[in-house]
């Protein structure tokens, strides 16, 4: 048996990332469940570290999973946090794809959790449906996860300038066209990775999903609101976000508003 910090007890393995592996572990005082991140010190970006320094800014901050402990295990960095249900990603699995009315509502909740993050000076910079996870046990509630790419947009001489960056950031999938090009990401990006999310939530997979070659998945993004079999809601909203300029706060209010809206018009 693996116990970190004298308390959390490793029980199996149940998911893995770029940087690290992901388990299941229980908090041996109280029984409580938890989910344990560990990424090895040796790895450069140290992308765990950063991660939990962003938790804890946002621990007053919903539907954002708080940390329990943080630490060094043998030859890792371990972070420990509310273990969680499934994701977006495991639900279309089942169920295939998402009527428009549920693709919708799932999407109001993702823009309050973004706006929050937003409100908070951080963009997050890997909007894609493995890192919004159910609440265990409650599939009403959902979190953000996974923050290891997030970065602070405003500093101490404001807002973050746009610049060609060493590479790309997020999942290929779902990475906005800025992503794609290099460029320093903002709050816009966020958004549009987001409507990629709506798509796929809605058609149970993306135009490009079984496209490997990254220069044609930009190009078919670059042609999406050609697309006239995705719903008009969501080709407006992907429309919208793109003409966000790089410092433009989005209005966040009127893409919900515009939702409820169609939503109502589908009850």
């Amino acid at each position: 048996m693996y116990i970190i910090n004298n308390k959390y007890k490793l029980i199996e393995k149940i998911g893995s990332g770029a940087f690290g592996l992901i388990y299941k572990g229980q908090n041996m005082r109280t029984n409580e469940y938890v989910a344990i991140k560990m990424e090895p010190i040796e790895h450069e970006l140290k992308l765990l570290k950063n991660e939990s320094i962003i938790y804890q800014y946002l621990k007053d901050c919903p539907n954002i999973p708080s940390v329990k402990w943080f630490g060094k295990y043998y030859n890792n960095y371990c972070m420990v946090i509310n273990l969680l249900g499934p994701s977006l990603r495991d639900l279309i699995e089942v169920h295939t794809k998402l009527n428009l009315k549920l693709t919708l509502k799932i999407g109001i909740k993702i823009l309050m959790i973004i706006k929050n993050i937003h409100e908070r000076g951080l963009v997050h910079r890997d909007i894609k449906p493995d890192n919004f996870l159910f609440r265990l046990y409650d599939l009403n509630s959902i979190y953000l996860i996974d923050f290891g790419f997030c970065k602070k947009f405003i500093g101490d001489n404001g807002h973050i300038k746009i610049k060609q960056t060493n590479g790309k950031i997020g999942s290929k999938n779902y990475m906005s066209i800025n992503s794609h090009n290099s460029l320093e990401l903002s709050r816009r990006d966020d958004l549009e990775s987001l409507g990629y999310m709506l798509l796929y939530l809605y058609n149970g997979l993306l135009p490009w999903n079984n496209e490997s070659d990254e220069n044609k998945i930009l190009i078919m993004k670059q042609n999406i609101l050609n697309d006239n079999s995705i719903p008009e809601i969501i080709i407006n909203y992907i429309k919208r976000v793109k003409k966000l300029e790089f410092e433009e706060t989005p209005n966040y209010k009127l893409i919900i508003d515009e939702f409820k809206r169609e939503i109502e018009l589908i009850s």
